[in-house]
């Protein structure tokens, strides 16, 4: 159904892997009602092979703008997109630009975007971990600053906007897009032969992934996060796909017996593997969602997180990094499972519901901007 709206072209930005299952949703809905998108990938992630195989599961188009900004550290990588997504932004004119999750990329145009001033949007909003130390929760705290739609996955995100003095009309509990993605992929992913190409069978093994800086960067820190694994893997053996960031200390370490190494997995076989698992021990903030949906024991390798509605709502713990206590944790999930619960609105209709508000909630010119008064 095409809904008019004074809204009608739209930027939607990718940067990272994470981000690709997070907008399709948001693109196929908008385009649905009749507006205009236009995908502009960053690059801060490219890597051909990976990207592809992505593109390809989520049947995600290729984007329209590809800005080729590449890795680097967070200052020039922030710095390099906001140069080369200012000049887009003035060209193309958008009524709306949509961020989201917590990347680089993330901030970047959003900085930009506030400042050329169509509307803003962060998919994600209200995320907190309380860890000023990791990167990314500065940069969802500044992102949510400067937009003018706060689009939040669940209640719990809602009321860290609201507790944060963010105004009622901009704050919009829409539920979670990966789980739209993930819903919609499910019978694909499960159906494939991803399990059987590994020679893995159903609740027969564990999945593994590290990639945080904090997790695999210290030495110290892997080797104990690889003891405890090796412990685990006693009782249930572990499959770990290497992420680039890991793979070169990985080996310099050595993995424990029981553990298996495999190449990292596209979209689709990455669930197809979390849905058969035993376990999940994980320090990604995807994962802990994903898992809630599939109502598999997680185990995250973090002393926080940002995401404790799949805690309070599903099937995660959080271990921390102790070797001992995540041992201790994964054994008990091992004996005793949680029973799998999903948060409300995570139903698969993310996306419609977002597509909704930022189409009905007016232009630049009427309605309240990020700092306006109640």
């Amino acid at each position: 159904m095409t809904v008019h709206t004074t809204v009608k072209k739209v930027i939607c930005v990718a940067g990272a892997r994470p981000n690709y299952m997070k907008i399709k949703p948001v693109m196929d809905a908008l385009e649905a009602r009749g507006a205009e998108v236009l995908l502009v990938h960053t690059g801060q992630h490219y890597d051909p092979a990976m990207n592809d195989v992505f593109f390809d599961d989520l049947g995600l188009r290729p984007p329209d703008h590809f800005l080729g900004i590449g890795s680097g550290s967070h200052a020039g990588q922030t710095g390099r997109v906001m140069a080369a997504f200012e000049p887009l932004v003035d060209e193309l004119a958008p009524d709306l630009v949509v961020v989201v999750g917590d990347v680089n990329s993330t901030l970047a145009c959003a900085l930009v975007t506030a400042k050329a001033g169509p509307l803003l949007a962060h998919v994600e909003a209200g995320l907190r971990s309380r860890d000023w130390s990791m990167p990314e929760e500065v940069n969802r705290v500044a992102t949510d600053r400067v937009s003018d739609y706060l689009l939040a996955p669940s209640h719990d995100a809602a009321e860290n906007l609201r507790a944060e003095g963010y105004r009622d009309d901009q704050i919009h509990v829409v539920g979670n897009v990966m789980i739209d993605t993930l819903l919609a992929n499910l019978e694909r992913a499960t159906a494939s032969d991803a399990l059987e190409r590994h020679g893995l069978t159903p609740d027969g093994y564990g999945l593994v992934t590290l990639h945080r800086p904090a997790n695999v960067d210290d030495p110290e820190v892997l080797a104990g996060l690889l003891k405890a694994l090796g412990e685990v893997a006693g009782h249930c053996p572990l499959v770990l796909p290497v992420h680039p960031r890991a793979a070169e200390r990985l080996g310099a370490l050595g993995v424990p017996g029981g553990i298996r190494l495999i190449p990292p997995a596209g979209y689709l076989d990455f669930i197809a593997l979390q849905a058969g698992a035993r376990i999940v021990l994980t320090d990604s903030g995807g994962v802990q969602e994903e898992t809630t949906a599939l109502g598999v024991p997680c185990v995250t390798l973090r002393d926080n997180t940002e995401r404790p509605i799949t805690v309070e709502q599903g099937t995660n713990v959080v271990a921390g990094r102790d070797p001992e206590r995540i041992v201790a944790t994964a054994l008990r999930l091992l004996a005793d499972p949680p029973p799998p619960r999903r948060p409300e609105l995570w139903d698969g209709h993310a996306g419609d519901r977002i597509a909704r508000v930022l189409l009905e909630g007016g232009t630049a010119g009427s309605r309240p901007r990020p700092t306006d008064r109640r």
